[in-house]
């Protein structure tokens, strides 16, 4: 194909503006390109690390759901803690921000402590509907973290 060919081909247009691959991306619980640079591109490991973290997200949120009782602060501040750290690392922000919180919240003993926790279940769920989506509705067989259709 020639320059003037090219230049009058419809897939050329200089001004057309950058749009992003998937609007619905932007409101993803999992930052899929995060994820993706974690794993080299694997695509085996992004489904095994959802999982994973899948599992743990759900007895994480299991295990937080009774409300705080007297001299159980470290164990949560450590769970949150932990989640945190995890959810992160597979581009589950949502989750690690709101554990994060949750962890602060434990810390300064603050009033605020039962919204945080709701916040983190919430994000949590969130996260989880949309893993069930990525691995092709899946459903988790227990807590072994294995995925059947």
């Amino acid at each position: 194909m020639g320059m003037a060919k090219l230049a009058e081909s419809a897939f050329l247009n200089c001004e057309a503006q950058p749009r992003p691959l998937w609007d619905a991306q932007a409101q993803s619980p999992i930052d899929l390109v995060h994820l993706s640079r974690q794993t080299f591109g694997d695509h085996d490991l992004e489904r095994e690390l959802l999982a994973l973290f899948d599992a743990q997200a759900a007895q994480c949120a299991e295990r937080l759901r009774p409300p705080a009782a007297l001299g159980d602060g470290e164990w949560r501040i450590g769970l949150a803690h932990t989640i945190k750290g995890s959810a992160r690392s597979v581009g589950a922000f949502e989750v690690g921000n709101a554990a994060e919180a949750y962890e602060l919240a434990l810390r300064g003993e603050e009033s605020s402590v039962g919204e945080k926790r709701d916040q983190l279940d919430d994000a949590i769920r969130h996260a989880r509907s949309a893993i069930a989506l990525l691995l092709g509705g899946a459903v988790q067989n227990g807590p072994t973290g294995k995925y059947f259709k």
